[in-house]
């Protein structure tokens, strides 16, 4: 008995010198806690892009809190460029929901999800850009996200979302280093053997649904909603992104 007593008491004394006590967020409340330095917290590194396709901020702030909705996102910024924080950015928002990008099946942990207060048919207000190229520079300077993993959600469900929509501005994004783009894309002629499927595939895109993936791609680097298949336009900035992807040096 004494010895439990000494054991609980020197456990304690750990804690405080450790970390004051704070209990964990979620554990049992029975046991005695004593936090160990040897851990590492989760670290974003995708930013995905999301429409909230509301009237109002106010009509997003009501979905996107509601536990009957099961869907949040980490920021939401509103058409006045309000600027709002709904998860910890060390926590796993539920905003991707089934996605995937070159290989990655669960975006929902390895990201950050920003809803913007738009009806998915409308411009952007460019106070609402400002405050969201603002946000990102935060976001790549504290997780180091790679420039080519900001995405919108379209581009990781193709199958499922359009968002954001073809007026989204990805172009001056990615001046500003958020985001993968091509500028010259007719100085590359298209080789025989160009595959479009196998190409939207190295960008990043899933292609199980070829048209679907052929739209994504088309309302992120193109700006337009059209279906049909690929020009030799298109071919030629695919390939063109395929090489803008590969690490500096890469042949």
């Amino acid at each position: 008995m004494i010895h439990q007593l000494l054991r609980v008491a020197w456990l304690g004394l750990a804690c405080v010198l450790m970390a004051g006590c704070v209990r964990f967020p979620a554990g049992s409340e029975r046991a005695i806690v004593v936090p160990s330095p040897n851990h590492n917290a989760r670290r974003p590194n995708f930013v995905i892009l999301h429409d909230t396709t509301s009237s109002n901020v106010e009509h997003a702030l009501r979905t996107l809190t509601n536990p009957v909705r099961e869907v949040s996102s980490h920021y939401l910024i509103g058409r006045d460029g309000t600027l709002y924080q709904l998860v910890d950015e060390e926590r796993r928002a539920w905003h991707a929901g089934i996605s995937y990008w070159a290989g990655n099946t669960d975006l929902n942990s390895a990201s950050i999800g920003i809803e913007l207060d738009n009806t998915g048919a409308e411009p952007y207000s460019e106070v609402q850009i400002m405050v969201l190229l603002d946000l990102l520079k935060g976001l790549q300077q504290r997780y180091r996200i790679p420039t080519n993993n900001f995405l919108g959600h379209g581009d990781v469900a193709p199958r499922r979302k359009i968002d954001p929509s073809r007026l989204f501005p990805w172009e001056r994004l990615a001046a500003e280093g958020f985001g993968l783009w091509c500028r010259e894309p007719a100085a590359m002629p298209v080789a025989e053997s160009f595959d479009p499927q196998l190409a939207l595939q190295d960008i990043g895109y899933d292609t199980s649904d070829p048209a679907a993936a052929l739209a994504a791609f088309r309302r992120h680097f193109l700006g337009v909603d059209r279906g049909g298949e690929a020009t030799e336009a298109e071919q030629q900035l695919m390939q063109c992104l395929v090489v803008a992807k590969r690490p500096k040096g890469a042949s």
